[in-house]
């Protein structure tokens, strides 16, 4: 009984996530097939094979680099939801995912969204999803993304005030998932965040903010006063270093189908890392709503003695997935790109 009251509960919750990432789409008119995680295709009333074929394609053309995707199974999830297994070409396991009937949304991984401390993570990691972190007299906060990833860019566009806020009394780290989703373009652009921050790491964030607010990624580099030449010459390097390209080129290097991003290799297999966002403070991974005030309580609770700062007053919309500043009053999803 248990475990059938466990399933319904998801499916609520699932089908919850459904109706707010259709609610902002709509609202903001950014849908553009192929340009995030999921897809978004006119139409509707359509056959179970027919979303197949459709999210088949979807995943081939979008997610793979390339590679054909085969819908292995797909079976009614109910409320409105298929859950398909995905199988990439030349790929031994299998990806448990989500469409919606209707052949609009696909989403690669879903998790349950009620802070339980003793649930695991559900995007994959094995760690323990905790409320709140461990506390220390100055918090160490990490958070690993996939630069297009819309929720990952969700969770900076709610984030960035927040450690802003805190300023000094917090080490705030951006870094990234061992592996891309989101094509070339995303390779590219986390070399580029990575380098922004060894070359003017007090720019980071203003750059970032302007980046997920939909801003083109010259135009703030420029806008923040990055002398774009010294990122390209440190792009140049970190790819040479890390064989970033030459391995995202080569199939036969990719690991779970995907290209591998290892800059940040040992601390996604520390924190077991699975997904894009993963929020760890304190080395634990954490748990939070994605809007501002949400993030800089979960912040503060990691705080031997907050500071003042822990006082302000920030946001609790919830912003948008994806790129641009809209936002929500409804509770941020957790959802998440990743295996």
């Amino acid at each position: 009984m248990r475990e059938k009251a466990k399933e319904k509960k998801f499916r609520s919750v699932f089908l919850a996530v459904v109706i707010l990432v259709v609610a902002v789409w709509v609202a903001v008119g950014t849908v553009k097939a192929g340009k995030l995680s999921f897809g978004w295709w006119p139409g509707g009333g359509l056959t179970m094979e027919q979303v197949k074929a459709q999210t088949e394609k979807f995943i081939s053309d979008n997610l793979t680099g390339g590679k054909k995707a085969e819908i292995k199974e797909i079976t009614d999830a109910g409320d409105g939801i298929y859950k398909v297994i995905v199988q990439i070409e030349g790929g031994q396991n299998t990806i448990e995912s989500y469409v919606t009937k209707d052949g609009k949304i696909f989403f690669p991984s879903a998790k349950y969204t009620d802070n339980n401390p003793n649930v695991a993570n559900q995007n994959g990691g094995g760690n323990p999803v905790q409320a709140n972190a461990p506390k220390s007299a100055k918090p160490v906060v990490e958070l690993f993304v996939m630069s297009y990833c819309p929720f990952g860019t969700q969770i900076e566009k709610g984030i960035i005030p927040a450690v802003q806020t805190l300023g000094s009394a917090i080490d705030f780290k951006l870094k990234f998932v061992n592996y891309v989703m989101h094509q070339k373009k995303e390779l590219d652009e986390n070399i580029k965040q990575y380098c922004i921050n060894q070359v003017a790491p007090e720019k980071l964030l203003n750059y970032v903010s302007c980046f997920v607010g939909g801003a083109d990624s010259a135009q703030c580099l420029q806008k923040n006063g990055i002398d774009a030449g010294e990122v390209d010459k440190c792009s140049a390097a970190t790819d040479k270093k890390y064989n970033l390209s030459a391995t995202y080129n080569d199939q036969s290097k990719w690991k779970n189908n995907f290209p591998p991003f290892p800059i940040y290799e040992s601390d996604n297999e520390k924190y077991k890392v699975a997904g894009s966002p993963t929020l760890v403070i304190n080395g634990v991974q954490v748990e939070s709503n994605r809007d501002s005030a949400s993030l800089l309580n979960t912040i503060c609770s990691a705080f031997e003695n907050k500071p003042a700062a822990c006082s302000a007053k920030l946001s609790s919309d919830a912003p948008a997935p994806g790129m641009g500043t809209a936002s929500s009053s409804a509770p941020a999803s957790s959802a998440s790109c990743g295996n």
